[in-house]
């Protein structure tokens, strides 16, 4: 009786493991879970930031063609003692002017200013172009970072999903192997019952059991961890990321029966990536060739004064230096240009030259790989179309195996220890015809990543 609990006891844990999870909920498809993490996924929502950070930076640069209109006004009190002779206003040189006198005079006199002045760099040869163009390079590579991020995120949940796909099928596997061993214990149990075994049998049985519960724990938790991972990027419940089996079969009777070709031919989002960053380069090597050329300002003031010394130089009353007395205006077009920004423009020029044929290199380098690796994957399509049609046969051949050594250790003509061995032969065959079959789909999954035609992959799941 205690041995019929146990056995119990056995199926139930196995039932419970399998369905854990998928019980209440409905399969979701790989476009919907697509499509629900490039809405939700938080390292998305932060690129497609970045991107709007930088095209505020590019509407930053275009104020710089808006001139400079500068207010100012001061009021103030003082003595007014002055003589004449030129000097450099190095930093805060107060100006004093009139009271040119033999003498120091000290008694306090009443003044005030205020100006509008104008500036505008109206042409810079080039300047303005330059940093708008560079701005808009800057833009275009956070897109093209954003799209890498969007591809790699798309394709990290399509593998994840694969996976998912995979661990049910072992899961399954695993159960199966629980079955037989129960199926063995069965047997051994009677037999030893009718005193044709000894009892050792039932505890090798049991060892048996329980080593292939232990493993099937293990795949219920590389499930879950990974159930996790995927809801955490698709905003949802990880009891609602139940991969849809249906939907893998499908896929499988297609590339068996009728294998897709899969056309490249678009430009890949990491290649893509370093052009914008070499196109970059290129407009930081334009801006430094426009920025040490002459520049072109017009400018423009009007002020005016009041003060409490007399034209006479006679001392007013305090309340006389307030109010404007005397209005200027003044109109200018002015070039600047530093003789030295030539020796300046050699060597920053060619500091940037030589970053520009880096990135160069750097976009050859990726364009070198990614042909590298649909070469290799095209290669690893086809070994892996060649190893699943293989393995049906080695896991035939060990399924008739175990039936026959169950059947002779039934008739008592063989020991356990053989038994087993055939069981485990059947376990591992049917494990690699899994790994097998989902070795195919990744290498196909390989194939459209380095191709960059990974909606045709995800057609094969319609």
């Amino acid at each position: 009786m205690f041995q019929k609990l146990v056995l119990m006891g056995h199926v139930l844990l196995c039932c419970s493991l399998l369905g854990y999870g998928q019980e209440r909920h409905v399969p979701i498809k790989l476009n919907e879970l697509l499509a629900s993490v490039t809405q939700h996924a938080p390292s998305l929502r932060t690129d497609y930031v970045r991107t709007q950070v930088q095209q505020a930076r590019a509407a930053e640069v275009k104020n710089n063609r808006l001139p400079s209109l500068q207010l100012s006004y001061q009021a103030d009190v003082g003595s007014n003692n002055n003589v004449p002779g030129p000097y450099f206003g190095f930093g805060l040189v107060p100006t004093n002017n009139g009271g040119i006198r033999a003498d120091n005079k000290y008694q306090a006199v009443s003044s005030n200013l205020g100006i509008a002045a104008f500036q505008w760099e109206l042409y810079n040869f080039g300047q303005f172009n330059a940093q708008d163009a560079l701005a808009q390079s800057e833009v275009n590579v956070e897109n093209r970072r954003f799209d890498q991020s969007k591809y790699d995120l798309q394709s990290f949940t399509i593998y994840s999903y694969l996976q998912l796909l995979k661990l049910h099928d072992l899961i399954g596997i695993q159960s199966r192997s629980i079955a037989r061993n129960q199926e063995i214990r069965q047997s051994i149990f009677a037999l030893v019952k009718s005193g044709i075994r000894a009892g050792v049998d039932t505890s090798m049985a049991d060892a048996e059991i329980s080593r292939s519960q232990l493993s099937l724990i293990e795949l219920d938790n590389q499930q879950q961890q990974l159930q996790i991972q995927l809801a955490t990027l698709a905003g949802i419940s990880p009891a609602q990321i139940v991969a849809d089996t249906t939907a893998e079969k499908i896929l499988f009777e297609q590339v068996k029966n009728a294998p897709i070709a899969l056309d490249g031919g678009r430009q890949h989002p990491m290649v893509a990536y370093y052009n914008a960053l070499f196109d970059k380069t290129k407009m930081e090597e334009k801006l430094v060739a426009s920025s040490y050329r002459p520049k072109l300002f017009l400018s423009g003031a009007v002020w005016g004064r009041a003060s409490s010394v007399h034209s006479d130089n006679s001392y007013g009353a305090l309340t006389d230096g307030f109010g404007l007395q005397r209005g200027n205006y003044l109109v200018g077009l002015g070039i600047n240009y530093n003789l030295f920004d030539l020796r300046r423009k050699k060597v920053k020029l060619n500091t940037q030259r030589l970053m520009v044929n880096e990135a160069g290199q750097k976009l050859q380098e990726q364009q070198a790989n990614i042909a590298m690796n649909i070469a290799q994957s095209a290669a690893e399509v086809e070994t892996a179309g060649r190893r699943l049609k293989e393995i049906p046969r080695q896991t035939k051949a060990a399924n008739a195996a175990y039936r026959q050594k169950f059947s002779l250790y039934k008739n008592g003509l063989i020991d356990i220890v053989e038994v087993n061995v055939a069981q485990n032969m059947l376990y591992q065959a049917e494990r690699d015809y899994i790994t097998a079959k989902y070795n195919y789909y990744l290498a196909l999954f390989h194939q459209v990543v380095a191709q960059n035609n990974v909606d045709g992959f995800l057609q094969l799941f319609n």
